[in-house]
């Protein structure tokens, strides 16, 4: 349990680390960004779905009956919309710091501790399946984080201040984390209880939010979009092959 401790704990704080990701806006320019965030959010919608379909699922089913994993397959899906329904309902038109960045902030928070709970029980499972976990979250955090940063901004955060708080946002993962370790050794299997949890998460992420993002562009940049989602499938795909 040692080691899977200390894999655990490093994820996170890897992942804490894309709170500082506003940082690189200082010196990208806006258009560059925009289309560095496109690709971004392309290949965490395919390293999503792999992670889901070709890690997660696949796992599951070898612990638990079809019926049990995909219940807590959309139980994940669900809690997720929910989530996301209360943070866009939250904003009003005329502030100097408008309620949906903080909104938006409390609600990131909550999901990087989901993040960490669902971290720390694909590690314990297997260190393979946990690494598969992070790559995915990573991929997705990348271009969510960037558009996190923007909002903050647009939502009148001074850019010192909207890096600081998205990192403390972020570090919520290692919270997340550390109680997900915890609880494996006090409640027997939750380990394995959150991994379809996750599953669920992951494919909600990526049909909810980053695929629809993807049908706004045209032309050869929707065809672009739609090859690198394939590479994302293409590379968690890889990780299942070497990682067995």
């Amino acid at each position: 349990m040692a080691d899977e401790f200390f894999w655990i704990i490093g994820a996170a704080i890897i992942d804490a680390l894309l709170g500082f990701i506003g940082v690189f806006s200082l010196w990208i320019s806006k258009a560059n960004m925009e289309k560095l965030s496109h690709i971004l959010m392309a290949f965490a919608a395919g390293s999503l779905l792999g992670g889901a379909f070709l890690h997660l699922l696949p796992e599951s089913l070898e612990s638990f009956n079809p019926e049990s994993v995909l219940l807590f397959t959309l139980a994940g899906f669900v809690l997720f919309i929910f989530l996301e329904t209360y943070v866009h309902w939250h904003h009003c038109k005329e502030c100097d710091i408008h309620p949906f960045s903080y909104m938006v902030l409390i609600g990131d928070g909550v999901h990087n501790f989901l993040g960490g709970l669902i971290l720390a029980a694909s590690f314990l499972v297997s260190i393979p399946l946990g690494i598969a976990t992070l790559v995915a979250i990573v991929a997705h955090e990348l271009p969510q984080q960037l558009g996190i940063f923007g909002t903050l901004i647009k939502g009148g955060l001074s850019r010192n201040k909207a890096i600081t708080y998205s990192f403390i946002s972020q570090s919520t993962i290692i919270g997340g984390a550390f109680v997900g370790y915890i609880l494996s050794g006090m409640v027997d299997g939750i380990a394995l209880y959150l991994v379809p949890f996750a599953a669920g998460n992951f494919i909600y992420i990526a049909a909810a939010d980053l695929i629809p993002e993807m049908h706004k562009s045209e032309g050869w940049d929707k065809i672009k979009n739609l090859t690198i989602l394939f590479a994302g499938i293409l590379f968690m795909w890889v990780l299942k092959v070497f990682g067995s």
